[in-house]
């Protein structure tokens, strides 16, 4: 975990998240996570924190990469690559 660039507003993305995820968590506009339930860290803090959270993705780490613009629409389970940065 490594916190030097996030900054207020980024998407949280983590294969999953504990205690120390917190700070970046509330920085956080969304959070996604690979692995996790409804009852998981991740789900559990965002629901506190008022923020939309996806967990359970199983790739997220692999295909979202820092500088990319997404659209996280929690309501349905949705991730959406508006523009990325390392195009394939």
């Amino acid at each position: 975990m490594a916190n030097n660039n996030f900054e207020i507003g980024d998407v949280l993305v983590s294969k999953m998240t504990t205690p120390m995820y917190i700070p970046l968590m509330q920085k956080a506009v969304a959070i996604i996570t690979d692995d996790g339930g409804i009852l998981s860290h991740a789900a559990i803090t965002a629901r506190e924190l008022g923020k939309p959270c996806i967990v359970g993705t199983k790739v997220a780490t692999q295909v979202l990469h820092d500088g990319d613009t997404v659209v996280v629409d929690a309501e349905r389970g949705v991730v959406r690559i508006v523009e990325t940065l390392n195009p394939q």
